[in-house]
This record gives C-alpha cells, sequence and structure tokens, in this order.
C-alpha cells in the first residue's frame, strides 16, 4: 500500500504544469478568435456604409450627390474606422452605385491596421427629381 501511495505523490502538480503548458495556446487561440470577429465586423460596416451611402445618393441633387453619398457613408462609422476610409459614389444609366472601402484593424479599432481593405458596395435606382 505504501508503494502505491508514493506513485501518486510524484504526480503532485502534474495538472499545474500542464495547464501551465497550455496557457500561450489557449491565448494564441483566444487572440485569433478576436482578429476573425473583428475582420466580420469590418465586412458588416463597410456594407452598412455603402447601403446608408447610396440611399443619400440616390436622395441628393446631381451637384450634391458625391458630398451627400460621402457625408452619409462616413456618418455611421466610429473613429476606429473612420480614419482610412474611403467612400465613393458614380452614376450612370439611372443608377447609383456606392463603394466602401476600410481598413482591418489588428486586435484593438483604432491602434494599427492590416495593410489590405474591406470593401463593401451598393446600388439603387436614382430618384426621380422634379
Amino acid at each position: 500500500m505504501r508503494r502505491s501511495r508514493g506513485v501518486f505523490a510524484r504526480d503532485r502538480g502534474q495538472v499545474t504544469i500542464e495547464f501551465l503548458g497550455m496557457t500561450p495556446l489557449i491565448i494564441v487561440t483566444l487572440v485569433l478568435l478576436w482578429q476573425f470577429v473583428l475582420v466580420g465586423y469590418t465586412f458588416t460596416l463597410a456594407g452598412n456604409a455603402a447601403d446608408e451611402a447610396v440611399r443619400a445618393g440616390t436622395a441628393a441633387h446631381p451637384g450634391e450627390r458625391q458630398a451627400a453619398c460621402e457625408q452619409a457613408g462616413l456618418d455611421k462609422l466610429s473613429d476606429a474606422w473612420k480614419g482610412g476610409a474611403q467612400v465613393n459614389c458614380t452614376t450612370g444609366g439611372g443608377y447609383v452605385k456606392s463603394s466602401v472601402s476600410l481598413k482591418v484593424p489588428v486586435l484593438f479599432p483604432g491602434a494599427v491596421a492590416f495593410p489590405f481593405t474591406v470593401h463593401g458596395s451598393a446600388g439603387a435606382v436614382e430618384e426621380a427629381k422634379d
């Protein structure tokens, strides 16, 4: 009986050592998941900004269309995404198109961005002006 007790005594602390060994892997996994959430959220923001921009672009007079489109596209973005955002509207054949480009932040919005951008686009029929 005494011998088996000694075997178990040598295993004391094993769970703690294994957990400490797994901690970096757990942290890296959580960081990667958070980064994927930020990429997805940036895609959502780009699409929503493009929708808002095209709505404003269809309702504006032709001379004010680009300014209204850009203002509406940037209006709903927070400062973290607004910094590198590009909003553009084009018109052709009674159709208004908007495109929005946003930079994807690295871990914390507003700090550093990846060198690639996320694009969102939308289109709508131009409203008749009387």
